[in-house]
């Protein structure tokens, strides 16, 4: 079966709204008249769909006695194309870009790579339909054991640790070392930090005098996060005075992956259809920019969360709405997602205004909602979720937490006009939202889905509407900015948005260049 004609069904089927199953397209493409069978699928299929399936095109091909050789013998045995790499996106073409004596598709100016077979994504860490918490105590205190054991291996190589109630039993004057929680940061009355770090075994007071080179550290502490403290006991060995203070940080001989051939990434969030602000007019130019030579090797659009305004999100938001209904909000949002070209691959995890659960970690949509934006049969996953691209790991997570950390750590170490510098700090915790009982909404699991296990090399966020990026250890960190002007809301709580960006990043180069729309 030659490439172009299961590609060209595509192209097809996108231009007129659909998207189709990998089945359904090999099957079209394998009949004895393509066009059509495309023709009779597209006059039998149900008004309210919008993926074109497998057994549409079948009713539709015995009805119309077109059915041609399609077994998975005549697939399988194809020398071009087997059936499990027929392309499930449009490359671009359509019937008059295509070679009149019938060969392979026309490259026309702004098309995508010819060769779909090119491309590949994966996906590590959905937990979408993986939740087992249910709020019991016995959660919680699995989560947390689950991100001490994990979060503390990667620290107790570095330090001769001991657990806290051994560290209790040791004589006056010893050096010991601890791995655990940050349970409580409290300041005495002659200016000292005292830490105390929890682990399985119990609590232990850790004293960082004031005057010391790594005092300023302290500020950097959130309570619950994972850290190795190293130091000597008091004579009553009551308490420990910091020596050191370890992190499980990236490793600074990090080495980020990078594709073997020229193709980009497009990252955005926050768009916010539904909302009086949402800007319309920035999305249809960024839409016909992916449509232009400029933009022909952006092959992958990855969007990180709060595709619709929501409902019921801040005090008096319903009078900010232009669609008040969450259903009719996502069903505008698919209608802008059509205007992206056919052939670009397209990754979404949720947000906190998206219809989910608060909590993080946020599953992805249910199948409702999934439906309505089956337009170019984008991946769906969970908040956060680390996407492979051709090598390239991309960690995914929306950033509610940077409102925690933004507020919790001095102005110089954290502020929204550099959004991707609060980032380095969760890769220097090596989690995405360590504290818990604060801003941020935590759902208890047998595990911690928000560990960043595997440094990424690349860190995409969104949520605080602002627009930076940078690197850290050599991971590329980038919050996406939005498309929503400012709102009343965001007026009173002095957020003035960046909005209309689209950061684009050279997947062989790991370079950034920003698109600006409005």
């Amino acid at each position: 079966m030659p490439l172009e004609a299961p590609a060209r069904i595509v192209g097809e089927l996108t231009s007129r709204g659909y998207n189709a199953e990998r089945e359904a397209v090999t099957r079209l493409a394998a009949a004895e008249n393509p066009n059509a069978a495309l023709e009779r699928v597209l006059e039998e299929i149900p008004d309210d769909a919008l993926v074109v399936r497998t057994d549409h095109v079948e009713t539709a091909l015995s009805t119309a006695g077109a059915a041609g050789a399609v077994g998975a013998e005549t697939v399988a045995g194809a020398e071009s194309q087997p059936a499990d790499s027929t392309p499930s996106v449009s490359t671009g073409t359509s019937p008059e870009d295509r070679d009149p004596t019938g060969g392979s598709p026309v490259e026309t100016e702004g098309s995508r790579s010819a060769d779909p077979a090119q491309r590949s994504l994966e996906i590590v860490g959905d937990m979408t339909g993986q939740s087992t918490g249910t709020g019991e105590y016995s959660d919680f205190v699995s989560v947390f054991r689950d991100r001490l054991d994990r979060l503390g291996a990667k620290l107790r190589g570095r330090v001769n640790h001991r657990p806290a109630t051994a560290i209790q039993d040791m004589p006056g004057g010893s050096e010991v070392a601890m791995v655990g929680l940050v349970n409580d940061i409290r300041s005495t009355a002659s200016g000292h930090w005292l830490i105390e770090l929890e682990d399985a075994t119990g609590t232990f007071p850790w004293l960082v005098m004031k005057d010391r080179e790594y005092a300023d550290l302290v500020g950097e502490l959130l309570c619950d996060e994972v850290l190795a403290m190293e130091g000597t006991l008091a004579d009553d060995s009551g308490i420990a005075f910091v020596d050191a203070m370890h992190f499980p940080d990236v490793p600074r001989t990090h080495e980020p992956s990078t594709a073997d051939r020229h193709v980009q990434a497009a990252l955005i969030s926050d768009v916010h259809v539904g909302s009086q602000e949402f800007m319309a007019d920035a999305w249809n130019a960024f839409a016909d920019w992916l449509h232009t030579p400029d933009a022909q090797h952006v092959e992958y659009l990855l969007l990180a969360g709060d595709m619709v305004e929501g409902v019921g999100v801040y005090p008096d938001q319903d009078e900010e709405l232009d669609i008040v209904d969450i259903y009719e909000q996502y069903e505008a949002f698919s209608e802008h997602l059509k205007k992206i070209p056919g052939d670009i691959e397209i990754v979404m995890i949720p947000g906190n205004h998206d219809a989910v659960r608060l909590a993080e970690p946020q599953p992805g949509f249910d199948e409702e909602l999934r439906e309505i934006m089956s337009v170019h049969d984008p991946q769906i996953v969970s908040n956060p979720s680390m996407v492979t691209l051709e090598g390239v790991s991309v960690l995914m997570y929306h950033g509610v937490s940077l409102d925690e950390v933004i507020a919790e750590l001095p102005e110089e170490k954290a502020s929204y006009d550099d959004p991707h510098k609060a980032m380095y700090h969760l890769l220097k915790k090596r989690h995405v939202a360590p504290q818990f009982g604060g801003h941020t909404r935590l759902a208890p699991e047998e595990k911690d889905y928000l560990i960043i296990d595997e440094v990424p090399d690349i860190f995409h966020t969104g949520h605080v509407h602002k627009l930076g990026f940078g690197k850290y250890h050599d991971v590329l960190a980038i919050n996406s900015g939005c498309w929503q002007a400012q709102t009343d809301f965001q007026k009173s709580v002095n957020i003035d948005p960046d909005a209309g960006f689209a950061p684009i990043v050279d997947l062989d180069t790991l370079d950034v260049t920003v698109q600006k729309f409005s």
